[in-house]
């Protein structure tokens, strides 16, 4: 310190007196520290709490399944000469899906009208002759047993004309199996099959599966006893009902943890309880347009089954567990 003070009392001999009086304010100077700024109010927010009726939500794990499987099969047999659909495609109910080789159904078609005409024109002339020979027995002038076999032949005409229409419907509808089409709308897989199979040998070869994914059903379990311990508290009036089947919301959790933006609803709870899981199966119905979500998918599904008639709702932000839960 003394050093210092010599060193600074050596300059003031040898500097002029304004360069005395600065380097004296760069020795005796004291930076001064800033005050600290206090931070402002934390900004809270505020919920008013009212009682209201609250739902009481379950969410139990499901699996999708479409609302209509058809299995397309082949009627008639013969060989596949064409394939109409791109597979994985949307299809409508009636559209020609595959065609098989018709040539042998058309030529029994022609056979089954060519039987129907030869009948036809056995017909009328059985009628004209039973005709002719009714006022001829009545006068005696042919015998009985003439007239007779005339009637006889005529009824047996008539039924052989009956017979010949048959075949040709039963002709017509065989044909029409060749055209091998959907029974209902919806979206169909790969082929089963290739062009030049042969088909409907013996048994109707299954084609290819049309699946209806709009609506889609979930299917999902839930516990016996959760089952009768929510029955017995609506029972007592400490839940009320959340409604018929009809009428209770279902919404679904993808696997990713998202929510299904397209809400479902209740169809039904079983009757009965699998013994061997003591579980009760419930089917929900969930619109599916886009076709997002596909059969066999893993949901969990969220559904209430009852509701707390005077319940108080809070976010979940508010909601904290200390050491007594």
């Amino acid at each position: 310190m003394r050093t210092s003070l010599r060193a600074c009392r050596r300059t003031t001999f040898h500097l002029p007196a304004a360069a005395l009086a600065f380097l004296l304010a760069a020795c005796g100077a004291k930076t001064e520290t800033p005050a600290p700024v206090a931070p402002p109010p934390q900004e809270v927010g505020v919920v008013t709490a009212t009682p209201a009726a609250v739902g009481v939500v379950t969410e139990l794990p499901g699996r999708t399944e479409a609302s209509r499987v058809a299995q397309v099969r082949a009627r008639a047999a013969g060989i596949v000469q064409r394939r109409l659909f791109s597979e994985g495609s949307d299809v409508k109910a009636g559209q020609a899906l595959f065609r098989l080789d018709d040539a042998p159904y058309r030529a029994t078609l022609a056979a089954a009208q060519a039987t129907l005409a030869r009948a036809e024109a056995n017909l009328l002339q059985t009628r004209a002759q039973a005709e002719r020979y009714k006022p001829l027995a009545e006068a005696n002038a042919v015998s009985q047993q003439e007239y007779i076999a005339a009637q006889a032949a005529f009824k047996q005409a008539e039924a052989d004309v009956a017979a010949g229409k048959a075949a040709v419907q039963t002709a017509q509808i065989n044909l029409g199996y060749t055209s091998v089409t959907s029974p209902i709308a919806g979206r169909i897989g790969r082929a089963l099959v290739t062009e030049g199979a042969l088909v409907g040998q013996g048994e109707a070869t299954q084609l290819a599966v049309v699946q209806q994914v709009d609506p889609l059903y979930v299917n999902f379990t839930q516990s016996a006893d959760e089952v009768l311990r929510l029955r017995a508290a609506i029972a007592s009036g400490k839940f009320q009902s959340a409604g018929s089947a009809g009428s209770v919301a279902v919404s679904l959790v993808l696997d990713d943890g998202s929510v299904y933006p397209q809400r479902g609803k209740l169809l039904f709870s079983d009757l009965s309880v699998d013994p061997g899981t003591g579980q009760i199966t419930l089917r929900a119905e969930v619109p599916n347009p886009k076709g997002a979500l596909l059969p066999g998918l893993y949901v969990r599904v969220r559904l209430a089954q009852a509701e707390l008639p005077a319940g108080i709702a809070l976010p979940q932000q508010a909601v904290q567990r200390g050491g007594a839960g």
